[in-house]
């Protein structure tokens, strides 16, 4: 590629690998380099690795990539970055060395500060657009500060400092320069009030976090920070917001369906337009002039871990909708718009007699009639016209051609594999190709009516469920 076609280069900090790309004026990415990152180890909800480690993986991911590009940079060209929301760290500000391990979004310390404030839950997603959840910053470092008192008086006096795993490499790239997070990473916290898009004293209160320990907000855009990486960093956004940026027009007719690990649907909000029924109202990111684009949001839980036990390659959609057995397929609980933990892989009746291959159907009707439900909900209150599927699941024939005929809008498979590297590097080179992306539109192969029926007796049976089961 010729370097002087490149308009910025992009970093995504995953969970489980550090990739970095380069794109060109024309919004293809180019030269992508991928390393593992520091392995996670697992012990009693604890989901911790090696920060220092994770850095240096970074660090040696982007050399690599600027190398492929065959010449040398430019003088610090543009950097878009995109982060696993949530992970966080404490470090000494003197040295720079890491105080804890890097905690996970994954990790669970942070459900006993979420017990103790359950009658705090409808404040909180009032302020926050979210649910309180172990899985968010605030209730991790509430717990930790409780259990270490002497760590919360050096956060106060400023000798360590607390941030999600941005704010941590933005500091350790600009000797210690800058303590900053952008406003959608702030907004997964917990702790802002996405509708002032600033960190909220009230909610600092109910997790017994000084504010003034937290870093400062800024814009996800036209940041313009020189690092000692030899770039200059001009976006800073979440790996959600980047994927979505890149998958979806910032229209509220389309729709973006995201099956990976978990799942999600999401659209993006009009200004001003509330979120609705229980879901979440998502700041996607802030431009530099401090505007805010929202999306409205239904997710579905832990659903890879679901199927993994499963000959789920093996299904076909006309093998759907030959049982009476209705199922749920979210371990972790059913999320938004329910946030309900009462059951988790759940069946109407018995399947001891049924083999792996039939309970493998059920588990992808769940998902599928899961989705079908938050784009109806999405379609009655601003009718849809597009509905793009991406993530790993969603290559599987039988969940394309499951939601094709259960929604009855026009179903696309988003072709790009790298949304959220391609996001980053958008914002980051102020390109506007999120339209240009490649889609496959789903062909119905097989109608199979009786999945849509099925559909049908399948609400029913969830909403009596819920009745039933009312808190």
């Amino acid at each position: 590629m010729d370097h002087a076609l490149m308009s910025a280069i992009a970093l995504d900090l995953g969970t489980t690998s550090i990739k970095a790309a380069l794109m060109d004026r024309q919004g293809n990415l180019h030269h992508i380099v991928a390393e593992p990152a520091s392995p996670i180890n697992v012990r009693n909800g604890r989901y911790e690795s090696n920060a220092q480690d994770y850095a240096r993986i970074t660090e040696r991911v982007l050399k690599q990539c600027i190398a492929q590009a065959n010449e040398q940079a430019n003088d610090h060209p543009p950097l878009g970055l995109c982060s696993q929301r949530s992970s966080f760290l404490i470090w000494d500000k003197a040295s720079g060395e890491p105080i804890t391990p890097l905690i996970s979004w994954q990790d669970t310390r942070g459900a006993s500060c979420c017990d103790h404030l359950q009658t705090s839950v409808d404040t909180i997603q009032k302020r926050t657009g979210l649910r309180l959840t172990a899985y968010y910053f605030a209730p991790k470092l509430s717990v930790l500060l409780q259990e270490n008192p002497t760590w919360r008086e050096k956060l106060v006096k400023n000798e360590w400092l607390a941030g999600t795993l941005d704010t941590f490499l933005i500091w350790r790239w600009t000797g210690g320069q800058y303590f900053l997070t952008d406003a959608s990473m702030a907004a997964r916290t917990l702790l802002m009030d996405i509708h002032q898009q600033r960190w909220s004293d009230s909610l600092c209160r109910l997790f017994d976090i000084p504010r003034s320990i937290l870093p400062q907000i800024k814009p996800s855009t036209g940041l313009n920070l020189p690092l000692d990486v030899g770039l200059t960093l001009q976006a800073s956004i979440g790996d959600q917001s980047a994927a979505l940026i890149a998958s979806l027009t910032d229209n509220q007719t389309e729709a973006l369906v995201n099956l990976g690990t978990g799942g999600f649907v999401i659209r993006s909000l009009a200004k001003g337009e509330p979120a609705f029924g229980g879901y979440l109202q998502t700041l996607v990111y802030q431009n530099d002039n401090h505007q805010a684009q929202f999306a409205i949001e239904g997710t579905l839980n832990s659903i890879a871990a679901a199927l993994a036990p499963y000959p789920v390659a093996n299904c076909c959609v006309e093998d759907l909708a030959n049982s009476d057995i209705f199922c749920l397929a979210e371990p972790s609980g059913l999320g938004a718009p329910y946030f309900r933990n009462d059951w988790g892989i759940y069946f109407s009746r018995s399947v001891t007699d049924l083999t792996t291959q039939q309970i493998a159907l059920l588990m992808l009707e769940a998902i599928i009639f899961r989705v079908a439900r938050i784009l109806e909900d999405f379609h009655y209150h601003v009718p849809l016209t597009q509905v793009y599927l991406s993530g790993g699941l969603s290559e599987l024939p039988c969940l394309q051609q499951g939601i094709a005929q259960c929604v009855t809008l026009p179903v696309s498979h988003l072709q790009q594999k790298e949304a959220s590297l391609q996001g980053a590097a958008l914002l980051a080179g102020r390109l506007q190709s999120k339209s240009n992306h490649q889609t496959k539109k789903i062909t119905i192969q097989y109608e199979n009516h009786a999945l849509s029926e099925k559909y049908q007796s399948w609400k029913n049976w969830l909403d009596t469920l819920l009745k039933i089961h009312r808190n």
